[in-house]
């Protein structure tokens, strides 16, 4: 076969590795998007699984197995100093506690592929003040505490980054593109992949998720615009673009009318201002990203529309794919190798993902996950969801219902209380706090 010649970052990775040895990655979680990653760092160069947590060992064999390691090349781990010495000998390490990637000194960066707000917010200030990198693919957590992750990182000198791969960092390599042009950016987001049904509850799903070998909890978390919400206010949080309306408009835009939809109203569409988040529910966007520009100069806009991106004085910038979990690991490599993050929250609030209640809840109820029976997420402005008193998405799970929520009410402080037992809680108090400084100075 004719060799290739490397280029960018495998051509980066792969000096590193020359000099350093392979990037050694530690995986919190062994789901769907856990088991991804087993098998996609078995095949990428320069970068290697140095360990897995998971509370199904066995099933984890298995599945390190079907990535292609032999049994020789894995082994169960208890302690740090067996997690290091698996790694030194070869193989990957399985531990039944993520604490111990933190610990175990041979591990460089911590991908939490958990999905649970709380326990990404234990793990990753664990990791932090071990000094390791953290790839947050649990963007519940980011959305909910990452400008606190933020600043852990830098003071521990160490990188907290969101996770290529992933709808919000897709979008915004689009969004840097169209910036490093000069053009003007009307709107940024996703095309949404699931039929939307905001009543969405797992057992109307089971089945479909047996087909597609997901958790039905998971799929319904898409399904119910859950999802979506939480990966536009990350988009948001990470770049300063805002919600047009409380729970954004997410119309029915096709590939090709997407720019004379989500465009602001004296263009044609429906946006209220530039510079917005949204998703559309249109036909042939999903499963892929957008980027809404405009250009500054007349000759720039009559150029754009020559090279049929469309007819203008708004285009689309699209990219038809996000490789999800197969992207991840680039986002590990570029916080070991350039230090530097994929995607990080800005230092200043933006907007906000609460929970809206699907049914009646009543004084007394914990809430339970996110995409069971309980609530929704609902993006908003940070300035909207304040003013509210929302509870933020990443507080629901552990809450206690205090007064009578109808189905379709905001899910409040003034009507739940978050588990205060939880890290995720403290942290937010302590973020809360500080944002008053804010109040009147953001959307």
């Amino acid at each position: 076969m004719h060799s290739i010649a490397r280029v960018g970052l495998a051509a980066d990775l792969h000096a590193y590795a020359d000099k350093h040895g392979a990037v050694t990655v530690g995986v919190a979680g062994a789901g769907q998007m856990g088991i991804d990653l087993l098998v996609q760092l078995r095949l990428m160069p320069g970068v290697r699984l140095g360990a897995v947590s998971t509370s199904r060992a066995a099933e984890t064999e298995a599945a390190l197995a079907y990535a292609g390691y032999a049994p020789e090349e894995s082994a169960r781990a208890e302690r740090a100093a067996d997690v290091d010495a698996a790694i030194e000998a070869g193989r990957a390490a399985i531990v039944p506690d993520a604490s111990l990637l933190c610990e175990a000194g041979r591990i460089d960066v911590v991908v939490d592929a958990t999905g649970s707000p709380s326990f990404g917010t234990t793990l990753a200030l664990k990791a932090f003040a071990a000094g390791k990198h953290v790839v947050m693919l649990n963007v519940e957590a980011d959305i909910a505490v990452g400008r606190h992750f933020n600043a852990a990182a830098k003071r521990a000198g160490v990188v907290y980054t969101g996770a290529a791969g992933d709808e919000p960092h897709a979008t915004i390599e689009l969004i840097g593109l169209a910036q490093s042009l000069g053009l003007d950016i009307v709107c940024a987001g996703k095309g949404k992949n699931n039929p939307l049904d905001f009543n969405a509850v797992p057992a109307d799903y089971e089945a479909e998720a047996a087909r597609r070998n997901m958790n039905a909890r998971m799929l319904v978390e898409f399904v119910d615009g859950s999802k979506t919400m939480v990966e536009m206010v990350a988009i948001a949080n990470a770049t300063g673009l805002v919600p047009d309306v409380p729970g954004m408009h997410g119309p029915n835009a096709t590939a090709d009318d997407l720019a004379q939809v989500l465009c602001p109203k004296e263009d044609g569409g429906i946006l209220s201002r530039m510079g917005c988040v949204d998703y559309t529910i249109g036909r042939g966007v999903a499963p892929g990203v957008f980027c809404v520009v405009k250009g500054r100069h007349p000759r720039v806009t009559e150029r754009i529309a020559d090279l049929k991106v469309g007819p203008g004085p708004c285009f689309s910038l699209l990219r038809p794919f996000h490789l999800t979990s197969i992207e991840v690991p680039l986002s590990a490599i570029h916080a070991a190798v350039h230090r530097r993050p994929h995607m990080e929250p800005l230092d200043r609030p933006v907007a906000e993902c609460i929970a809206v209640a699907k049914r009646d809840l009543a004084p007394g109820e914990r809430l339970g996950r996110i995409g069971e029976t309980q609530y929704r997420g609902f993006a908003m402005t940070w300035g909207e969801a304040r003013a509210a008193g929302g509870l933020p998405l990443g507080l629901a799970e552990g809450a206690r219902v205090t007064a009578p929520i109808r189905a379709g009410e905001k899910i409040t402080y003034a009507n739940a209380a978050p588990d205060e037992s939880l890290e995720i809680t403290r942290v937010r108090r302590e973020l809360d706090a500080a944002d008053e400084r804010f109040v009147g100075r953001v959307a």
